[in-house]
This record gives structure tokens, sequence and C-alpha cells, in this order.
């Protein structure tokens, strides 16, 4: 048995997120459909981790097995042919039977983007939050350091989230500012369903109201969503990079 294993890139502006799902277009299944069209059999293409709908990708990871043996540059053209345009398969190689792109990965990472200005080119990939400029970045990276290391994120993950442990460790987590663009990044062994977002929202307003430690540390204790903030928009989310 075959596996291939693939990087993709995607702008999911128009997807549901990732996962397939019943009367909603995915990556998951566009990708799917186009592999299948090529090779003429049924396959379950497994991905690195589920992304919200209107989310991107700069690294997602998935696997396919089959028992045919692909031509993989003609296999790689062909399929980059067929997907539309905004999805791009960067990179195939074949791996180890074994090989599980969801349950081999080690730590997963997702950047978000801020604009400070209005900019038609940054729109569908930024969010235009108009307190960024007069935010202090100092006090952004150190009120993030309360979430970095093994916590419960219950209050920072959707309340119909399936999964019963909501225990996640972030290994690095950081706020850079720029002229036009800044950035967040959080390097996690795994993340929960909207966990990165509403990190991202709480410590906006926990800036903004030049909140301390105490108030980070309490949202970790009561584990109640409701007393997290709103997400930020899912347009400036990234899956960066996952490594195995």
């Amino acid at each position: 048995m075959n596996n291939y294993k693939f990087i993709i890139k995607y702008d999911g502006s128009d997807y549901a997120g990732w996962q397939i799902q019943h009367n909603a277009l995915t990556v998951q299944q566009k990708i799917t459909e186009a592999i299948q069209t090529i090779i003429k059999e049924d396959v379950n293409l497994i991905g690195s981790g589920r992304t919200d709908a209107g989310v991107h990708a700069l690294g997602q990871v998935a696997n396919f097995r089959t028992n045919q043996d692909l031509d993989l540059p003609k296999f790689h053209y062909s399929l980059n042919s067929i997907l539309p345009v905004d999805i791009a398969v960067n990179k195939i190689e074949t791996v180890s039977e074994n090989f599980h792109s969801r349950f081999d990965a080690k730590e997963r990472s997702y950047i978000y983007i801020f604009s400070h200005v209005k900019n038609p080119f940054y729109y569908k990939y930024s969010y235009n939050y108009r307190q960024m400029e007069n935010i202090d970045f100092n006090l952004l990276n150190n009120l993030s350091g309360v979430l970095k290391g093994k916590h419960d994120f219950t209050s920072f993950c959707r309340k119909n989230d399936e999964q019963e442990n909501k225990f996640c460790n972030v290994l690095d987590i950081h706020w850079r500012k720029g002229s036009e663009l800044s950035l967040f990044y959080i390097k996690a062994d795994r993340f929960l369903h909207g966990m990165v977002r509403t990190i991202v929202g709480t410590l906006l307003y926990a800036a903004v109201n030049k909140l301390d430690h105490s108030y980070l540390s309490s949202l970790i204790e009561k584990k109640n969503r409701s007393d997290a903030e709103e997400s930020v928009p899912a347009k400036g989310l990234f899956l960066f990079k996952v490594r195995y």
C-alpha cells in the first residue's frame, strides 16, 4: 500500500472549512474529488486538522493511501491543473504506510494577520482592527505569556467542541508590530475548535482595557467560554505549519 503526503496552501474565503460536510463546499472535498478524478478510485484524504470556515492555510498537511504506484511529477501536475485557483498542492511525497497526518503531528502553528490601514489587497486576508496602532505590544506579549504551557482551554473553545480532553500545550505565543501589518503567532501540540481566534480576541480585549495576568488566569480556571471575549474574524487566520 502506497501512502502519499501533501503540503497544501488554500484561500479559505469561499469554503466552509477543511472537513467534508453535507450541503457545504469544503477544501477536503475539492481535493478528494480531484484525486479520484485522476486515479479513478475512491480515497480517504486525511488532514492534519480542521480549519474553520473562512480560515486559510499556508502549510496544511494531508495524506491518502492507494495500491497504485503513481508517477508523482505527472500526478502533481494533473492535480493542480484540476484544482481551483484558490487551492494549491505544493509538494507530494511518498511516506511510510503507517504515516497519519493528524495523529503523527507533534506541533501545529497558526498566524493571525492584522492590517492598520485600509488597503484593498489586505482586505481578504487580514483584520483591519482600528485600535491596533494604539495597543501596547509589550503588554500584549506579557499577557500572552500566561497562556504558555499546558492548560485546560475550555474557556477558549466553542461550547459544542466534542473533544473531552481540553488540555493543550502552548509552546510559543507572541505578537509583532509592523508599519501596516501586525502578526500574532501561536504554536501548540494541538488546538481546539475556535481556540486561536478566541485567544486573539480575548488578548486584544485585555490589552485595550489594561488588564493584568489575573484576568487570563481566571479565565483558564473558570473553564467557561461565556467568560472569554468574542472571536476575531476568520479571514485573518492561517494554518502556518505542521511539524512531525
